[in-house]
């Protein structure tokens, strides 16, 4: 079984350890203490008929606990960045994460995605359109998620691992060798998200 290793970055309180938990235990907890250094969590999913091992590291947002920013990124197949869209200020923080995993990151070809957490809240400050063009920008994945109502949480981690599978060099290689085939058929953003997810 693969092993992949995914990184969630992005501002304090924009809801990173929410969708983490939502996607591994499906609960949420509205008030959730800050997470301290990094927090991980061990999920198996079946994805495209490949059973895969995903170990999510939940990376603290305040600059603070940022002293172990380099074994992070260790290693890592992808990243999920994270802002909330209820805060402007998340979203041009973008760009000082960005940076940091460009600085970071041991694999060229990691992937990436752009993720606008709390939808389910009425006072929006950044619309789907920015997210998606800032997400095309820097040829990211997108999608908008709320770790509240379940919107998007499990697809935004199934097209993460999909992509991962279909980037030649970025997963376990022995795998291939052993004779398993992967599907890299195109999917089409129905096909698993019911319309959430906007592939770039």
């Amino acid at each position: 079984m693969a092993t992949l290793k995914l990184l969630m970055v992005g501002d304090s309180a924009v809801g990173k350890s929410s969708l983490l938990l939502r996607f591994t235990d499906d609960t949420f907890e509205p008030h959730l203490n800050p997470t301290i250094g990094v927090d991980f969590k061990v999920k198996r999913m079946m994805v495209d008929g490949n059973p895969v091992q995903l170990a999510i590291w939940d990376t603290a947002g305040q600059e603070r606990f940022r002293t172990l920013t380099p074994s992070y990124y260790r290693g890592a197949q992808a990243v999920i960045l994270v802002y909330d869209v209820t805060r402007k200020d998340t979203f041009t923080k973008l760009m000082t994460w960005l940076n940091e995993l460009e600085t970071y990151a041991t694999r060229s070809n990691i992937v990436k995605m752009l993720v606008g957490n709390k939808i389910d809240k009425p006072d929006r400050e950044i619309n789907k359109t920015e997210g998606l063009q800032f997400a095309r920008k820097h040829s990211m994945l997108f999608i908008e998620t709320s770790a509240k109502t379940r919107d998007g949480v499990q697809c935004a981690f199934e097209e993460v691992v999909i992509k991962i599978l279909q980037t030649p060099g970025l997963w376990d290689t022995d795998k291939q060798k052993c004779g398993v085939q992967l599907e890299t058929a195109a999917h089409t953003e129905e096909d698993f998200c019911g319309g959430y997810c906007t592939l770039t």
